[in-house]
């Protein structure tokens, strides 16, 4: 039976769950919180209380391995890694764009679109106009890498235009807090928005399950997370001493 620790920091949510053969058992989030350092802890710790499982019982901990925002990811990613080397556990790490790209999938199930026809198209909102995506098929199989995006003039329709193997018949189902910057008449016929619209640590507990038994485990001491924009390091023009 396996017993996986997820965490979610990539954006403004900072979220922990505890997913036992791949089903969420346990949650745990704060959706606008901005110091995760301070509070990532304390959801773990609830979620293994709400759970009943101890910490060294689990069998892996899985991190959402971006894009997103610098400091939220590597807050995440040091946790995770620190209960790895502490309790001998492998490191998984989820995209975070395909994790939203499988919650939208799971959020069609009412909608009567058929999920042949589907493009999974999550976004991450990376400030001013543009937004981190990709697109995925309904397999959850990558079809467009993620990258960054533009909204303004017309590049969101040029870049539906270039995705290969799509036609007219496709619908391309927007998620994640990029959706907020879509213009005014972007959603449309072939472009609907999903309800999921935030990340959390539940949405990626099905991968999370897959990597593992798959053995798809990370380096704990050299990986690194994708990173949106890393930091605007500059050198100081006094000496600091």
């Amino acid at each position: 039976m396996t017993r996986l620790l997820l965490i979610e920091t990539a954006t403004e949510v900072c979220s922990a769950a505890i997913a036992v053969e791949g089903k969420v058992i346990a949650l745990a989030e704060d959706p606008d919180q901005p110091n995760h350092a301070a509070r990532l802890t304390l959801l773990i710790d609830q979620c293994t209380r709400q759970a009943g499982i101890l910490l060294a019982a689990i069998d892996a901990v899985a991190v959402s391995g971006g894009p997103g925002s610098y400091t939220s990811l590597r807050v995440g990613v040091s946790v995770a890694k620190g209960i790895c080397y502490a309790l001998d556990k492998p490191l998984i790490a989820v995209p975070t764009l395909q994790a939203l790209a499988a919650a939208s999938l799971d959020s069609l199930s009412d909608s009567g679109i058929r999920p042949a026809a589907v493009c999974l198209l999550p976004m991450l909102d990376a400030r001013r106009n543009e937004v981190w995506t990709a697109v995925y098929d309904s397999r959850l199989q990558e079809i467009v890498p993620a990258q960054p995006l533009i909204l303004e003039h017309n590049m969101f329709e040029n870049f539906l235009r270039s995705v290969p193997e799509t036609t007219t018949e496709n619908v391309f189902v927007v998620s994640g807090n990029g959706i907020k910057k879509m213009e005014e008449g972007l959603i449309g016929k072939n472009v609907v928005g999903s309800p999921v619209q935030k990340c959390s640590a539940k949405y990626f507990s099905g991968l999370a399950e897959h990597f593992f038994q798959n053995s798809d485990f990370q380096d704990i001491s050299y990986f690194e997370p994708f990173y949106m924009k890393k930091p605007n390091i500059t050198t100081p023009n006094k000496p600091v001493f």
